[in-house]
């Protein structure tokens, strides 16, 4: 694996006199440095886009989608690499670094044909007297250079599902990842360059603040694509001017176990969702709600299978949990649960430093409604649990969240799934599964703090084109 990483911009290979180090968020090694981009850079990034606009707008499909397909094919001759290097940089478990490798294989290859299905129709416009012999045509276009913006904890897919949708649109874009994981992008730049893309269509720019906030506040971006935190999120839209905002903001997803549900399944999903990549993603589980008749089993359940996790070094296979990103998300975490049990909830497992970063899954029950860990985004390897008598009542507990990416409920009668699915306030409800269910076509966002638009190849194309009316009098 190398040690240094030019970063791209618009088809070339540079430096700066910033070096940005990349430590694994395990031991503290080196895993490659990268460089920051400094203002001309920016500049040259923004202006290479602006310019490859018009060629790839005018791109024929088939050969958007042709290209696509030939980044799919060389991501996957390079799985290995690509899996080794999210684990190393980010800290997830080799294994879940594969699976995130494999998504992101599936979301280039919808991208590919969604690219063949971007679509218009033909209206009738023969509503009124003055409209006979009319006919109406629209047809979707791109909107132009793309700013995204994504965080660490999946520093290859969730790129691709900005950078993909935009190039099967015709699209450019320049890409600000995550200092913390900035090298998987990079990689994959080479290999998008190497696959034919042209000169100006993507710029991958490590960048600091001041540089983000150049390019979030530049005009001569359309659109802004951005996954991460809530407050920094909101601020993004508010310096963007009047470019288009797509946010994907996270959550503390829910959870409701019905008196009816298969307890062993559930507490099977939910851990498998609460736990993966210590809880660092949006729709990891944070808050389940149970019903009174099968709590005692359920929790027994959950724990027993929480006290059997194997937490350790990211790179074991047989490891299942790995570390959290860095020690000041140790120090957070700690905080939050040690602010709940103080305010009343109790410990039933785990919530002990084991060093390297690593924190011992926890399970805590009766957390207050006051508690970040109730009402914030954990972003942690814990589960709370909760009772409840009324399925209604259990939807407005779940409610109580200020956000509202994705939600679960488990349960066999079909009125209580519906009702769920109508009173939930989420982008998605999901039932019989945990709410961290994703397959990359499906549409993706939420509703109140967790963010605007939606995500999806199919849907994030549609926030990406602009539709066009033609209207021809035949007369």
């Amino acid at each position: 694996m190398q040690s240094s990483y030019p970063f791209f911009v618009a088809g070339r290979w540079e430096t700066s006199n910033q070096p940005l180090p990349v430590l694994s968020p395990y031991d503290g090694s080196t895993v490659g440095v990268t460089y920051v981009a400094n203002d001309r850079q920016i500049e040259d990034a923004i202006e290479s886009a602006v310019a490859a606009y018009p060629r790839l707008r005018a791109m024929p499909t088939y050969v958007r989608a042709d290209l696509l397909c030939e980044i799919r094919t060389r991501l996957r001759a390079a799985r290995d690499l690509l899996a080794q290097l999210i684990t190393r940089e980010s800290g997830k478990p080799i294994t879940e670094a594969y699976a995130e490798v494999d998504r992101c294989l599936l979301t280039f290859e919808t991208a590919a044909e969604e690219a063949k299905r971007v679509v218009g129709e033909v209206l009738p416009l023969d509503l009124a007297p003055s409209a006979l012999c009319h006919v109406g045509i629209t047809r979707r276009f791109p909107i132009g250079p793309i700013l995204a913006i994504t965080p660490f904890n999946f520093p290859l897919n969730l790129p691709a599902h900005k950078v993909a949708p935009a190039l099967a649109a015709g699209n450019p874009v320049v890409l600000k990842p995550s200092s913390k994981t900035p090298l998987t992008w990079l990689k994959v730049a080479e290999l998008c360059h190497e696959a034919g893309l042209p000169p100006g269509a993507l710029s991958v720019l490590p960048a600091t603040s001041e540089g983000a906030d150049r390019l979030v506040r530049d005009d001569r971006f359309k659109l802004i694509t951005f996954t991460g935190s809530a407050p920094v999120g909101w601020q993004i839209k508010a310096r963007a001017g009047r470019k288009r905002v797509l946010l994907e903001l996270g959550g503390n997803a829910g959870v409701i176990v019905d008196s009816d549900a298969d307890v062993s399944f559930a507490a099977e999903r939910v851990v498998a969702g609460g736990y993966a990549f210590a809880g660092q993603v949006c729709i990891s589980v944070q808050r389940t709600f149970i019903h009174r008749d099968v709590f005692d089993d359920f929790a027994r359940d959950v724990v027993r299978r929480v006290r059997q996790l194997k937490v350790g070094d990211p790179e074991d296979p047989q490891t299942e949990v790995g570390p959290v990103i860095d020690a000041d998300a140790v120090q957070r975490i700690i905080t939050w649960i040690q602010e709940a049990v103080t305010g009343g909830a109790t410990l039933l497992t785990g919530g002990r430093v084991l060093g390297h970063n690593l924190i011992e899954p926890a399970v805590l029950m009766n957390v207050p409604p006051a508690s970040k860990l109730y009402c914030a985004e954990a972003f942690a390897p814990v589960v709370s649990l909760f009772r409840f008598d009324d399925f209604d009542r259990a939807i407005e507990r779940l409610n109580e969240s200020p956000y509202g990416l994705q939600a679960a409920v488990f349960t066999r009668n079909l009125e209580h799934a519906f009702a769920a699915f109508e009173k939930i306030e989420a982008g998605g409800v999901i039932v019989n599964d945990s709410p961290s269910f994703r397959i990359d076509p499906m549409p993706y966002g939420g509703m109140k703090e967790s963010g605007l638009g939606r995500e999806g190849l199919r849907y994030a194309i549609q926030e990406m084109t602009e539709p066009k009316l033609l209207v021809i009098n035949r007369r």
